[in-house]
């Protein structure tokens, strides 16, 4: 897969409206859901992100407020503020006794909510994971940012850049249970030995996405790994605090970081030397496309099947692919040529 730098002018307007957008998000926004779940009328639609105050769903949900206000449906965002397991349950239920007409989540398991996800399904109710997924069978419709392979490679090839392609290294991940995660981390050590057999993955940690659990985790492997040359962080909020302990530390220049995260909060960090680059897709549009495949099921124009097509919007048309999973599109390298022209 190719990773391309040429989108700049595309992306910059599509991420500039996601910002205007977000400024107005708030935790919930919206009514309650209304009656009669799965109604092809109910365009009720709830965003359960991992966990609220996570500046990448805030995007993500802002991404998903705009396309629900656009085709004229009801947004609402509800969510645990820790991402634990099975923390997103006791709202699947709340949602379910509503009676809202779908349901947009990013899982922390697998498998912890499906019980009650497919107890939402029984009442009608149409199911869209988007970031992180669940089992196939208790979700309609998955909306992948991007493909595991393409994810990996991206943020392996950016640490081996930036290290002379030999040295150690380390991966500062999210929860140890999230899917997406250890997906890419899991093709990351394949290609790893395949493509770069002189850099050593010395250790895997978990900051549960949390800030200051990343920001101890960041500083633990440096005290554990004194010839650790990178650390990849394929998660927003860790690559941020992984970022904010080595820019004051002693490391600062002399041990490269990469990963996944969002310009707004790395911004400072490329901009003083911290950082040198790092990826991401635009979290705005994966919410604008998991609400519009909310709709489309919603209404009944598509039930998941591979081959099924929809509208959504202003990204265009999108088709869905084995497994009932559909695919936003390529992460996008930022670095400092490029980051100004973003904003989200």
């Amino acid at each position: 897969m190719t990773f391309s730098t040429k989108r700049v002018g595309a992306l910059a307007a599509l991420a500039v409206s996601v910002a205007l957008v977000a400024t107005g998000c708030a935790a919930s926004d919206g009514g309650d859901g209304g009656s009669g779940g799965g109604d092809g009328g109910n365009l009720a639609i709830t965003f359960l992100p991992k966990n609220l105050g996570n500046p990448y769903f805030d995007t993500s949900d802002a991404g998903g407020k705009a396309a629900i206000e656009e085709f004229g449906g009801t947004y609402a965002e509800v969510g645990p503020t820790e991402a634990a397991p099975d923390a997103q349950v006791s709202f699947i239920n709340t949602l379910t006794q509503q009676g809202v007409g779908g349901i947009v989540v990013s899982a922390n398991d697998p498998e912890a909510i499906c019980d009650a996800l497919n107890e939402a399904r029984d009442n009608g109710i149409k199911v869209v994971t988007f970031d992180s997924d669940t089992n196939a069978d208790c979700r309609d419709l998955f909306i992948n940012q991007a493909t595991a392979d393409g994810i990996a490679k991206v943020e392996v090839d950016e640490i081996a850049k930036q290290i002379g392609n030999a040295g150690q290294i380390a991966i500062l991940s999210a929860s140890a249970n999230a899917t997406n995660q250890n997906a890419w981390i899991e093709t990351m050590k394949t290609y790893l030995a395949s493509d770069y057999p002189d850099i050593e993955l010395v250790d895997v940690v978990y900051g549960d996405d949390d800030d200051q659990t990343s920001f101890d985790k960041t500083a633990a492997l440096l005290q554990t790994y004194p010839e650790l040359k990178g650390i990849i962080s394929p998660t927003t909020v860790g690559i941020a605090a992984a970022a904010r302990y080595l820019s004051t530390s002693a490391f600062k220049g002399k041990v490269a970081l990469t990963g996944l995260g969002t310009p707004n909060q790395m911004r400072d960090y490329v901009e003083d030397g911290t950082v040198t680059s790092f990826a991401l897709w635009n979290p705005g549009d994966l919410g604008y496309l998991a609400a519009y495949a909310a709709k489309a099921l919603i209404e009944g124009d598509i039930t998941g099947a591979e081959g099924d097509t929809f509208d959504a919007g202003k990204l265009g048309s999108y088709t869905v692919g084995a497994d009932g999973a559909v695919l936003l599109g390529d992460p996008y390298v930022f670095d400092k040529d490029n980051i100004g022209d973003f904003d989200f």
